[in-house]
């Protein structure tokens, strides 16, 4: 966790500096100014910090207000960072082709008038994706397994991942999510981690909303790594109060020729390969829920379709650059070696900034289907 910290600050604090730099031909030169904008950093570097703490000492209103206000500036800020930096690299670029070809010199960018467009751009884009956050995506994706018993000719499964509920989002996310659900009539209702996101003694309230949901095969829930954040028995019981059969490296056989396997998120420290989970000779059809989007290659051939979040598709663009660098599958279907399906979802909330660019939240309805008769 000491690492974490550090490493947020040190990055949270580069980014201050690159729009520090960016925007410093617009503000006056005057003694204040300097001993203001560090002191508005530092604030804006520990607010959200802060806001753990009032919440763990039981201050939520004060701890609501320092979260909002210290995530939002945070995903301005980066929007903000992203712009300058492709200035920067901008005006790198003209500098070498002046210096490379000066017959064709190129003019440089104003420092002003360029600052000038990336702050009107930065609250354009900032202001859209706080629209794109509330606005929730139903993914409806089809697919065609002869693993299905006959007796079941199709089944209608929902994913819900990375709700993140805590000091952002509250009844009223929940309330919009369940609504949606509702009226996708799942046969199976699974959430893949990160349901919750913070401390759970004021998200009691929250429980009946959750349970109100009892499609036909059940619910069922793993860990994500923010279930141990916000601690991992409160967690458990929170998903358990609203009618989730959390599967903790676990088997189930739902119906014959159906069956589900969960593995805990590595975060809570007990994770197990699924490996040992999945059954060597495969029958029927076997979902597989797994927290992070990354596929054991020893698995393939032993389960038909694995459900997976944790990445956002980065949740902020381009964001979602880096997090490809560790999560190649990040977003939607992808057909596997074996003919099994992974399917990332880009989640249902967010993970600070209450802020999507370029990144849709989501509920999935899957229709899994035999095949058509030749």
């Amino acid at each position: 966790m000491t690492f974490f910290l550090l490493s947020f600050v040190g990055i949270y604090g580069v980014m201050h500096y690159v729009v520090w730099r960016g925007v410093r031909p617009l503000l006056p030169h005057h003694p204040c100014v300097v001993p203001l904008a560090l002191s508005w950093t530092l604030l804006m570097i520990v607010a959200p910090i802060l806001s753990r703490l009032l919440e763990r000492s039981g201050a939520d209103l004060p701890a609501r207000i320092a979260a909002w206000g210290g995530y939002l500036w945070l995903g301005f800020l980066f929007i903000a960072f992203a712009l300058f930096a492709l200035r920067a690299l901008v005006s790198a670029l003209i500098l070498l082709f002046n210096r490379s070809i000066p017959t064709l010199a190129l003019v440089p960018m104003d420092a002003s008038a360029s600052a000038i467009a990336v702050l009107g751009l930065t609250l354009l884009l900032g202001t859209y994706a706080l629209y794109e956050a509330s606005t929730i995506h139903i993914e409806t994706v089809t697919i065609r397994s002869a693993a299905l018993p006959p007796e079941l000719n199709s089944i209608r499964i929902v994913q819900l991942s990375d709700l993140h509920l805590g000091l952002i989002h509250r009844a009223g996310t929940l309330r919009t999510v369940v609504e949606k659900i509702r009226n996708l009539q799942p046969d199976l209702l699974v959430a893949t981690g990160d349901m919750v996101d913070a401390r759970l003694d004021h998200l009691e309230e929250l429980v009946p909303l959750t349970a109100s949901l009892i499609p036909p095969l059940g619910k069922y829930a793993v860990t994500g790594n923010h279930e141990v954040y916000a601690g991992i028995n409160d967690a458990l019981y929170f998903l358990r109060q609203g009618g989730f059969t959390v599967l903790r490296n676990q088997r189930i056989i739902i119906q014959p020729g159906l069956s589900i396997v969960g593995v805990d998120d590595p975060a809570t420290g007990k994770a197990q390969t699924e490996e040992v989970l999945l059954p060597v000779e495969k029958v029927g059809f076997t979902l597989l829920l797994k927290h992070r989007p990354l596929v054991n290659a020893s698995t393939l051939g032993r389960f038909d379709l694995q459900l997976s979040g944790h990445a956002h598709r980065g949740q902020i663009f381009p964001f979602n650059l880096v997090t490809r660098l560790h999560y190649p599958q990040q977003d939607g279907l992808y057909h596997l070696a074996s003919g099994a399906w992974l399917y990332a979802s880009r989640g249902t909330g967010t993970w600070g900034p209450p802020m999507r660019l370029f990144s849709p939240p989501e509920i999935t309805l899957f229709i899994v289907e035999r095949p058509l008769s030749p």
